[in-house]
């Protein structure tokens, strides 16, 4: 069986991040052939002789409209060596906090840029936020090569200054690969150009496919957040009480110790059933129902958690927010966490610093936080969470900030102080 590898892209609008993504959708043959018939329809009706392979990836009509990305968008495709979830990310920088949703669960980034522009404010911009959401690896794609003549020195240029920004954010040479490609023709993509021999490393697909993946989500600590609690009190089950919900990290098996947080109560686990059966062991990913051998008081929003390696039960963290929205964030704003499947009202008690994603520096104490700037502040919950650090349990480690009184979504939030790589550059 193939692994997986969970990939997103990234770049400044127009360097023709929809056309590599179509490339690659196309190259590796996971594109239905009545897409291909629509695209080669709509590629004619635009007075163009080649199929526009970026039509394959910009589905909304205003996509298609403006020529650009605007929502993010999930591909699937595979070849023999591995399967990739590929997140498509807007380049508009109104849009970077759709990066931040595309990029959460990446193992690798592609960021591309135009071979003519070479690295601009948004390429830093995209690096600062991937470094800070703790994305691994890097693949920076130098687009449009043939555009400056497959210029080698060019493209040195545009790698070695990428190299050093990428650096500077706590990467290290063998998690950051530059290579040159064409889109539109295909070059250095799936397959080895010609008019790059000076260039000796993988194609992109290559590199995709041979890259070490980060960790498995099955081999941390065990995690699961309790959605539902089931207790039929029917005839032929009246003393069943189960707790349903999806395991968010690690694997649980029957005879396992865990403690249910945030009250901290031990047992262990009786049974794991799930709609076609009982199972000897379930990992990360997985939808099932848990049993303990003790009859306990654990509700909707509760944690079970690996008894030997739990989280820290708090009711004050550090965190890092991404802003969401138009309304600033100012000390003191009364707001609603979710975490997990627990919604909890919080105070903002401080706002430790703002991240400058070009200058690579901090803004201590700032004013406010408005829309898509990142920052660190203090939260204070109404009750104790089991949050454990972004770096070493994503699913539980993140979080959402809500206004209370509309519903909408603020911020998305990583616990942890997450700039201090950032401030040594």
């Amino acid at each position: 069986m193939s692994s997986l590898l969970r990939l997103a892209t990234a770049g400044s609008v127009d360097d023709g991040k929809s056309t590599l993504v179509g490339r690659l959708l196309y190259d590796t043959k996971s594109v239905l052939a009545d897409q291909l018939d629509a695209v080669q329809r709509a590629s004619v009706d635009k007075g163009l002789s080649t199929p526009d392979l970026s039509l394959l990836v910009d589905g909304l009509r205003s996509e298609r409209e403006q020529g650009i990305t605007i929502d993010v968008a999930y591909r699937y495709f595979a070849t023999p060596q591995r399967s990739f979830v590929l997140a498509d990310t807007p380049g508009h920088v109104q849009y970077t906090r759709n990066t931040v949703t595309g990029a959460s669960t990446a193992q690798l980034a592609v960021l591309l840029v135009d071979a003519r522009k070479g690295v601009v404010e948004q390429t830093r911009r995209h690096a600062a936020v991937l470094a800070l959401l703790g994305v691994p690896r890097l693949v920076l794609a130098v687009n449009k090569i043939d555009l400056i003549d497959h210029d080698e020195a060019a493209f040195s240029v545009i790698a070695k200054e990428f190299t050093s920004h990428a650096t500077s954010l706590g990467y290290t040479d063998d998690t950051v690969l530059t290579i040159p490609v064409s889109a539109l023709h295909g070059d250095n993509v799936a397959t080895r150009s010609e008019h790059t021999p000076w260039y000796q490393g993988p194609t992109l697909l290559e590199h995709l496919e041979t890259v070490p993946v980060a960790p498995n989500p099955h081999e941390a600590a065990f995690r699961f957040p309790v959605q539902y609690v089931i207790r039929p009190r029917t005839p032929e089950h009246p003393d069943y009480r189960g707790y349903a919900g999806q395991i968010a990290a690690g694997t649980v098996r029957p005879g396992d110790e865990v403690v249910v947080l945030p009250a901290g109560l031990r047992s262990t686990v009786e049974r794991i059933d799930t709609a076609d059966g009982p199972l000897d062991e379930a990992g990360a990913g997985t939808s099932v129902t848990v049993l303990l051998t003790d009859d306990i008081d654990i509700a909707r929003g509760d944690l079970i958690a690996a008894a030997s390696a739990a989280p820290t039960v708090t009711d004050e963290f550090t965190a890092t927010l991404c802003w969401l929205s138009p309304k600033p964030l100012t000390p003191g704003a009364r707001v609603l966490v979710k975490h997990g499947t627990r919604t909890v009202q919080a105070l903002v008690q401080e706002l430790g610093s703002r991240f400058d994603e070009q200058t690579l520096s901090t803004v201590a104490a700032p004013d406010t936080l408005g829309l898509n700037e990142i920052g660190s502040v203090t939260l204070r919950s109404s009750e104790p969470l089991p949050v454990d650090d972004y770096s070493d349990s994503p699913r539980t480690g993140a979080f959402l900030v809500i206004d209370p009184a509309d519903g909408d979504t603020l911020a998305a939030g990583l616990v942890g102080e997450r700039f201090g790589v950032l401030q040594r550059a």
